[in-house]
């Protein structure tokens, strides 16, 4: 497998792709988009925002609350937009602390948006709007 770390505003994020030699599913361009859109949701919110793209299971909810679980101490403040595309489902889950700034209503209209830009073909593009939806209904993190 191709792997490698992206750092952008000093936030590490890792890329894993299909074997070495086999074009993946995202050009860096793609690539470069989803690292920015986390990157400023984040920066902006003070939310941990976090992508995932790949097969969820026959239980998808299940297979999302164990990814989510797996961000440890930082799950409360984790908002994780898992998209599969082969299953065409979308879920968000959101730690406890996230959730007192991110309603169901929002991350229903976030999906909303996001699965009709896949419907048109952009799966990159409708992952970005989605997470600037959440992070623009988040508002921005309070002064500390």
């Amino acid at each position: 497998m191709a792997s490698g770390d992206i750092e952008r505003a000093g936030q590490k994020v890792h890329v894993q792709q299909g074997p070495t030699g086999v074009k993946g599913p995202f050009s860096n361009s793609d690539l470069d988009r989803l690292s920015e859109a986390l990157t400023m949701s984040s920066w902006e919110t003070g939310i941990k925002f976090s992508a995932y793209i790949g097969d969820l299971g026959e239980d998808r909810r299940d297979s999302v609350s164990q990814l989510h679980g797996s961000f440890g101490a930082d799950a409360p403040e984790t908002c994780l937009v898992a998209v599969s595309p082969n299953q065409r489902a979308v879920e968000i889950a959101v730690g406890a602390d996230v959730a007192k700034r991110l309603s169901d209503r929002s991350c229903n209209l976030a999906i909303l948006a996001m699965t009709t830009a896949f419907t048109g073909g952009d799966l990159v593009g409708g992952i970005v709007g989605g997470l600037r939806m959440l992070s623009d209904q988040a508002g921005q993190q309070a002064a500390e």
